[in-house]
């Protein structure tokens, strides 16, 4: 009875979506009402995500649905997608991309230490295969699949950024079959020397004058012993007995902030000796049982955490730190361990101090030393700290004047100990000594406070048992 007439959009259209609604006609003197049965027709094409028509056709009566099927869908998929297999990969087929992964929220780039693999090298899933150094950790790159590094893409000590592809490992590939990207690196490199040579076959017909002047240099030996040199003429070491190395990241990381630290704070430095003849003998009372309790070794640093928790208890003002023009007193206590790594020096935090005993002390320093010994020191375990304590002690060092560690306000220095003679009632007796050394910001902390800080800890590493008492 119906005539239905349809408009259609041509499905080559390059919109993403095209919808063509039919429009009734009806015959010639037939009538009908607007709310008799209808039909509405809708098609869509979606064209961008290589999909075919889909129609659905609606069969309206008055008041409800009939019918709702669709008629006739299609899908085709033209174009293969490409996916995120691993977070730091692409994939690209049987070729695998490496790229460099997250560094951290506040480092946006860093540099490419150094390859642990190479073309024709065999890998593992999850294998280290390169090493990005930042400003203050190593980060390793991991193979994102099993296979053969087919190319490198970038070069040792470039600068790369978080995304960025460094290395193509093909799935498939023999190792014996790839070590062909070496000898292409080789011949590529081979054309330069010819070029050098041809040059050197044109410059000797520019270069007869500079020959001429070398014998010239020779004569300026001969100037008398008490003649002076002129201040544009210095006497250079020779050069062949140099070595010009690139500073690392975090060397240049740690000179930055050590100056930093020298040109705003007004440091002064306070003195004192502790007598280590009681932590001492309570470490070899208990040592024993204290492993076999814990699983750790009792050393001497974790006497002198408590002990600096205690003084800055006492000694609020050292925990304070300048933000401008206010002074923030800080409710918590944060101590940063200065850890020394052939790769430079590193400040892991124990963090809420003032909440753990002597064996949680001992344990947290034992994981930062295996971590930065590893080089797998996280930023956020770095990050912050209200005090530092250094101990120089154990590389021999029987007195020194340490840097702030910015945005801190002091730092203590612990140095070795000698046995060395003391009055001790009234009689020369020997006595392992050791100088410890406060240096704080003057700006911030008066030499009262300072003294007082530095004594706190003198009296409870010579008494231990003023923990327990709390006096």
């Amino acid at each position: 009875m119906f005539g239905v007439i349809r408009r259609r959009v041509a499905s080559s259209s390059p919109s993403p979506l095209v919808l063509s609604q039919s429009v009734r006609k009806f015959r010639s003197g037939s009538s009908v009402p607007a709310r008799v049965s209808s039909i509405v027709e809708k098609e869509v094409a979606f064209h961008s995500g290589h999909c075919g028509n889909v129609r659905n056709f609606s069969h309206m009566t008055p008041g409800c649905w009939i019918n709702v099927k669709p008629m006739r869908e299609a899908f085709r998929q033209e174009a293969t997608m490409q996916t995120w297999r691993r977070p730091f990969s692409s994939d690209n087929g049987d070729n695998v991309d490496v790229v460099v992964p997250p560094l951290a929220e506040s480092i946006a780039d860093g540099t490419l230490a150094k390859f642990l693999k190479r073309p024709g090298d065999r890998v593992s899933i999850d294998e280290p295969i390169a090493q990005i150094e930042t400003d203050k950790v190593t980060i390793d790159v991991s193979s994102p699949e099993s296979g053969v590094i087919v190319k490198l893409l970038a070069n040792e000590g470039d600068t790369v950024e978080p995304g960025n592809k460094i290395a193509i490992i093909s799935r498939s590939a023999d190792a014996t079959t790839h070590v062909a990207p070496s000898e292409n690196t080789s011949e590529k490199a081979a054309p330069k020397p010819t070029q050098k040579v041809s040059e050197e076959k044109k410059a000797p017909k520019a270069e007869p004058e500079p020959a001429k002047e070398k014998p010239k240099a020779p004569p300026a030996p001969t100037r008398p012993a008490g003649a002076q040199t002129s201040p544009t003429e210095p006497q250079l070491p020779p050069k062949e007995r140099e070595r010009r190395v690139p500073m690392t990241r975090l060397r240049k990381r740690v000179a930055t902030r050590l100056k930093d630290s020298q040109n705003t704070f007004a440091m002064l430095t306070t003195f004192n000796e502790v007598d280590m003849t009681n932590l001492m003998k309570l470490r070899a009372d208990y040592k024993d049982a204290f492993v076999e309790k814990h699983g750790v070794k009792l050393g001497l640093m974790s006497g002198f955490v408590k002990a600096a928790v205690n003084a800055l208890q006492h000694q609020p003002i050292v925990n304070a730190v300048i933000d401008g023009d206010d002074i923030i007193y800080r409710d918590y206590i944060d101590i940063s361990i200065a850890v020394g790594t052939p790769k430079g020096l590193v400040v892991p935090v124990i963090r809420n101090c003032d909440n753990m005993n002597f064996a949680d002390i001992e344990k947290q320093i034992n994981s930062f030393a295996k971590k930065a010994n590893d080089g797998t020191l996280s930023i956020d375990e770095m990050a912050g700290g209200t005090l530092t304590i250094s101990n120089g002690g154990v590389y021999g060092s029987l007195l020194s004047t340490p840097i702030i560690n910015p945005p801190q306000s002091a730092i203590l220095g612990m140095h070795s100990i000698v046995s060395r003679p003391m009055v001790v009632g009234g009689n020369v007796v020997p006595r392992p000594m050791m100088y410890i050394a406060l240096t704080y910001d003057h700006r911030i902390i008066d030499g009262r406070e300072a003294v007082f800080f530095l004594r706190r800890i003198k009296d409870i590493v010579e008494d231990p048992r003023r923990l327990l008492l709390d006096i």
